[in-house]
């Protein structure tokens, strides 16, 4: 294993983007476009959200435009995409095509990280002054950031679909449990909430 610091958060993105596209294994087109929170989170306009994200950060920002990006991503650059467009699939967006896309986007964010240093830098129009000059390091930082606490989205909401839950499916970094076991754990804890009602 590499310490190289340019590998090691190379590594950790990739270890994400695997827990992003694992959530939607096995489900219908139906179950991957459920919006299952009050603000619609639903796991296939996730991953349409995380393409244009590492686009932008890996791609427009560092001079590298990925080609033959959607009409929407190009509205999103221009800040004139509705509110939240990029956090679902329309029904003209197949998963196929989504998830297609993201493997695309980070096919091309792998090419970009793999021929830059991480001093290598790019301009993020949306930070602002902070975003003038902001180095590799910085954007894979921040993506895998960013790639985690949607990955973390994910788990909660797949686990509200099907009950499926974990990291990876080589380690879901839960312990062993039957939906029996995992009913009485719930149980457990909604008692000792409700002494607090």
């Amino acid at each position: 294993m590499s310490d190289d610091a340019k590998a090691v958060l190379h590594r950790y993105l990739a270890r994400a983007r695997e827990a992003v596209l694992w959530k939607l294994e096995g489900l219908s087109e139906h179950d991957a476009r459920r919006p299952l929170t009050p603000t619609g989170t639903n796991l296939l306009g996730v991953v349409k959200h995380l393409a244009g994200v590492e686009a932008g950060y890996f791609g427009d920002c560092l001079g590298r435009p990925v080609p033959d990006m959607p009409e929407w991503y190009a509205q999103m650059m221009t800040d004139t995409l509705e509110d939240n467009g990029d956090m679902w699939a329309g029904e003209h967006e197949s998963r196929e095509s989504v998830v297609a896309l993201y493997r695309r986007v980070t096919a091309h964010a792998d090419a970009v990280i793999g021929e830059l240093d991480l001093d290598a830098t790019g301009t993020v129009p949306w930070w602002g002054e902070a975003g003038e000059a902001v180095s590799l390091q910085w954007f894979l930082v921040h993506m895998v950031a960013e790639t985690n606490r949607h990955a973390g989205q994910m788990d909660i909401v797949r686990e509200l679909v099907d009950g499926a839950a974990g990291m990876r499916p080589d380690a879901t970094n839960l312990p062993d449990g039957d939906a029996d076991s995992w009913a009485r754990h719930r149980q457990r804890l909604q008692d000792v909430a409700d002494r607090f009602a």
